[in-house]
């Protein structure tokens, strides 16, 4: 049993001071006003030092995972270990919830990655699965990125969702020439980034990518019905064109990851598509791509959900970065990495608010002297998993 104490509170509506949150066993039991905190006897207090008392954050898109169990073009680590390992560095960056988004590639032409070989991918996802009956930090999910060129690999996908061993599925479409790579001389560069090759050796690859076959629109419509009717909220992947929003959309789509263009991103919220965007992209300042600027769509109310990419550390920072240098509202910025990606992914009844009766998945977040901001408390299901004190 615990008392949070001498926060700033970030509820579902706003930011509240002189307030302390209760907690009972996995759940949030009352809202409290500070002064009646002493009448709670035999609850453990955690002072939050005047920090921020936060819903812990759902990261709904990130391949961390994939670097974590393979470092090296040619390393695969231990799938167990490299689990444990990301659990104890995300809690720190003071995410609770994390959708390891694992990439089922054919082949991604670039980095040659053995985890994103399909044998391995497997592997993973049963790894992470069996996390929710083993002890763990925090919530494991898996995010099915299946590229629709990978044919061969279709029924291991719809045996893994019937399985539910997937939380959220999207449909990636990583021919050049559209989507992430409609601008050719960025995917070039990117393929020179990745390998020691020719233009000639670039020009066949392009050639190659845009005669691939792909799923059919049926295909694509059916394995989205087997997982909307297991609960699971089908993605779309780098929308670049309006009218494919009206497409992705009739396969039961709610999700519009990465849109790559403002106006793309705009309409996806007028027809009532939850829009992600990188916090990475936050940081740097725009897209590695050359795609949307997530600050600007941010700044245009075009973006619902952050989510941490590739880079954990950014979600924390993209907040504070987003509220107090671009001139946001910081309980909104909140909002991008707590309750909006859990409605995203139907969890909101459980998590991605501190709110009575749901779960306690809270972190505490105080600035250093410069005002950097720290995680130095985090709880899932009601339990203290870390505290960290700065000297």
């Amino acid at each position: 049993m615990y008392l949070l104490t001498n926060g700033r509170i970030v509820l579902e509506d706003k930011i509240v001071d002189n307030h302390a949150v209760v907690i009972e066993h996995d759940s949030i039991v009352a809202i409290i006003p500070e002064q009646e905190a002493a009448t709670y006897k035999g609850y453990q207090i955690i002072d939050a030092n005047g920090g921020y008392i936060s819903p812990g954050f759902v990261d709904i898109h990130s391949d961390y995972i994939e670097g974590i169990v393979s470092p090296r073009p040619t390393t695969l680590m231990d799938f167990n270990m490299g689990i444990r390992e990301a659990e104890r560095i995300l809690i720190s960056h003071g995410i609770t919830t994390m959708f390891h988004s694992l990439s089922i590639y054919k082949d991604d032409g670039f980095s040659h990655k053995p985890i994103r070989n399909p044998k391995n991918v497997n592997r993973l996802i049963h790894a992470i699965n069996e996390t929710h009956t083993s002890e763990h930090l925090i919530r494991n999910r898996m995010h099915a990125r299946f590229e629709i060129d990978n044919i061969e690999q279709v029924d291991a996908f719809v045996q893994n969702i019937e399985d539910e061993k997937v939380h959220l599925i999207s449909f990636m479409d990583h021919t050049p020439g559209q989507g992430q790579y409609r601008n050719l001389e960025i995917y070039r560069e990117t393929l020179k980034g990745y390998n020691d090759i020719t233009d000639d050796e670039i020009d066949e690859i392009i050639t190659n990518g845009m005669k691939k076959d792909k799923l059919t629109l049926d295909q694509i419509k059916e394995i989205s019905q087997l997982a909307l009717e297991k609960n699971i909220a089908v993605a779309s992947h780098d929308d670049d064109e309006l009218e494919k929003l009206s497409l992705v959309k009739s396969y039961g789509t709610t999700i519009s990851e990465f849109p790559t263009t403002l106006e793309v991103a705009k309409k996806a919220k007028e027809m009532g598509l939850w829009t992600i965007a990188g916090a990475p992209n936050v940081m740097l300042g725009g897209s590695h791509s050359g795609n949307l600027c997530a600050t600007e769509a941010i700044c245009e109310s075009a973006i619902d959900i952050l989510c941490s990419d590739y880079y954990p550390p950014a979600l924390l920072h993209s907040i504070f970065l987003l509220g107090e240098k671009k001139g946001q509202d910081l309980h909104e910025m909140f909002q991008l990495v707590t309750l909006n990606p859990a409605k995203a992914v139907r969890m909101d009844d459980q998590i991605g608010s501190i709110k009575e009766g749901k779960k306690a998945d809270i972190i505490i977040i105080e600035r250093m002297d410069d005002g950097f901001p720290m995680v130095t408390a985090t709880l899932v299901d009601g339990k203290l998993m870390t505290r960290t004190n700065y000297r």
